[in-house]
């Protein structure tokens, strides 16, 4: 079985002796190489050149070749700026927009969705060389975008928020350009999803980030109904991750969105949900992204302790963290946690090696 196979049986919630395994954010900056390469080049010519893209979302499957699944180095924030909307990042940390959407004249003037794929087509040619690339050692791409409401939340309050309460004041105070905000990123998200199918990606994850922060009985219309307008829209059975961190609330009504895998974080006691949710629908995490600064000793055990408790449960699973790899984890913790999800076969690994 190649791991394009392993990843795409467990997406269909097949059986199977060990989970595939890809990590969060594993192109970047805890990896030498990555910064090797962004000392010569920025962050955005990185995006936007397809062959940089390509290099640096292969650098973690040359180093760590036990990974399952490649994904696409790029940024959610291109289809803002698709739209007409900048991004770069602030000195101190954090996203910043050109500009701030402020009125319902602002929406208006964002470009149609038709527009995306061209705009995009950068992304199109990285996808396309990696596609090229991963062939032949079996590996699976991935391709990924924000969520309609996460896009939302940054371009209406102009950047990184603790609160992204400009976001949240839209939604209660003027429903209607709300909507055509959303559908507008709705429109687009379905075009560049699409574009990205076309150029060979395995499956897609939706990253919701900000889907957390919604009042939970909110969450259906302010967010979850436009991801599935989403997923309903790609071709019949292709597999769409989900992604919402501080959303476990939401995890019975996600399953039932239309999706095919929900990757949840490192507070979710994976083995209990994987208990209440549909066989159907697949798993995907949750390690919790902080173990990757401590020892390779520590990563190992934690991480087959997570693998022994999905043992025999029903339903795919595909083993990553509950979050993004942090820019201080260690190379050698990423070898281990590799190792031993590559290691762990069909007796469900050697639980003496545990600790109490």
């Amino acid at each position: 079985m190649t791991s394009r196979e392993r990843f795409l049986a467990a997406c269909a919630s097949q059986p199977l002796s060990r989970p595939p395994v890809w990590v969060m954010r594993q192109a970047g900056r805890y990896l030498p190489e990555y910064r090797e390469l962004k000392a010569r080049s920025s962050f955005l010519e990185m995006v936007r050149t397809p062959e940089l893209a390509a290099e640096v979302t292969l650098q973690p499957m040359k180093r760590f070749p036990g990974l399952d699944a490649a994904i696409l180095f790029s940024d959610i924030l291109v289809i803002p700026e698709a739209l007409g909307q900048a991004y770069a990042f602030r000195e101190g940390g954090g996203i910043e927009m050109a500009r701030r959407i402020g009125s319902r004249a602002d929406i208006d003037a964002l470009a149609p969705a038709e527009a995306v794929p061209e705009r995009l087509a950068y992304v199109d040619g990285a996808l396309r060389l990696l596609k090229g690339e991963l062939a032949s050692d079996g590996k699976a791409l991935l391709g990924f975008g924000g969520s309609p409401w996460t896009l939302a939340a940054y371009m209406l309050e102009g950047g990184s928020s603790d609160d992204f309460a400009r976001a949240k004041q839209l939604y209660y105070t003027d429903r209607g350009a709300f909507e055509a905000l959303m559908r507008k990123l709705t429109d687009a998200l379905i075009a560049y999803f699409r574009m990205q199918v076309a150029a060979g990606a395995d499956a897609i994850q939706i990253f919701d980030s900000w889907g957390g922060i919604i009042a939970a009985h909110d969450y259906e219309y302010v967010s979850l109904k436009w991801i599935r307008e989403i997923a309903s829209a790609l071709p019949e059975d292709f597999p769409v991750i989900l992604y919402a961190r501080g959303a476990a609330a939401q995890h019975g009504a996600q399953a039932k969105s239309g999706v095919r895998v929900l990757s949840v974080d490192w507070t979710v006691n994976l083995a209990a949900l994987r208990r209440g949710l549909p066989a159907g629908v697949a798993l995907q995490g949750n390690l919790d992204p902080a173990l990757m600064q401590m020892t390779p000793e520590i990563v190992r055990d934690e991480a087959v302790r997570l693998l022994c408790s999905m043992r025999g449960l029903p339903g795919g699973h595909i083993f990553n963290l509950g979050h993004g790899i942090t820019p201080s984890a260690k190379i050698e913790c990423m070898h281990a946690l590799v190792d031993a999800v590559v290691e762990f076969g069909e007796d469900g690994g050697k639980a003496e090696g545990l600790k109490d």
